[in-house]
């Protein structure tokens, strides 16, 4: 701001720099250099640059209309390259899981640590009594609802990374849980949502849920 003030940058450039676009490419960066949202601050890069091109250079046709093909044809490619190593690694995944619906692509639970991805789908699952101990979850378009009430929270600082592109994450945990949230929103929110929380939750187990959420969002309750 202070440049374009100055007269050292022109002010036909303002609307690029003060646009959602800018914002959502200096979030992707920022998560780029995190090793754990690299994935994420990609996409992040990739949507804000797309909608940046039409703030810079003319065109003659709409680039919403092209945004959304465009982005059909890229998920197309993730899913059958996702499903490929999923059949190629199928042997090699232990899962104890008890399922409503859905099936077991983009999903493992392996010695306490979950891992789940889904696009343009959603899964809700009841997981077997294990010793939680955090993973990650990644939903563009999709969605996932967890039953932890049957696990137990394993000793230590455990982490759970969410990462939603409209989309989002509903986790059923016990009342007694020490969680600690910090994810980052843009136009959504992750809220603890537990009607009936222990005053003294043990501060030796506590479950730590950060990330990044675009149009989407999450919560956690009890029953």
């Amino acid at each position: 701001m202070l440049a374009f003030n100055m007269g050292y940058l022109p002010m036909m450039y303002k609307p690029v720099v003060f646009s959602w676009q800018s914002l959502l490419i200096a979030l992707g960066l920022i998560n780029v250099f995190n090793r754990e949202g690299r994935v994420f601050g990609l996409i992040l890069m990739a949507v804000g640059t797309f909608f940046m091109i039409p703030l810079i250079h003319g065109f003659s046709f709409s680039f919403v209309s092209v945004f959304w093909p465009v982005l059909l044809i890229f998920m197309g490619f993730v899913i059958i390259i996702k499903r490929g190593v999923s059949h190629r690694c199928h042997d090699k995944i232990h899962e104890r899981v008890h399922m409503h619906h859905g099936n077991a692509h983009g999903f493992s639970l392996e010695n306490g640590f979950i891992e789940e991805s889904n696009i343009f789908s959603g899964n809700k699952r009841i997981i077997d009594p294990v010793e939680f101990k955090g993973g990650k979850i990644l939903n563009i378009f999709g969605g996932t609802e967890l039953d932890l009430t049957r696990t137990s929270l394993a000793e230590g600082r455990n982490v759970l990374e969410i990462s939603c592109i409209f989309g989002g994450v509903s986790l059923i945990i016990p009342a007694d849980w020490n969680v600690q949230i910090s994810v980052e929103t843009i136009l959504g929110g992750f809220a603890d949502k537990r009607r009936a929380v222990n005053p003294a939750p043990d501060p030796n187990r506590v479950l730590v849920i950060k990330g990044s959420a675009i149009f989407g969002g999450g919560d956690i309750k009890s029953y």
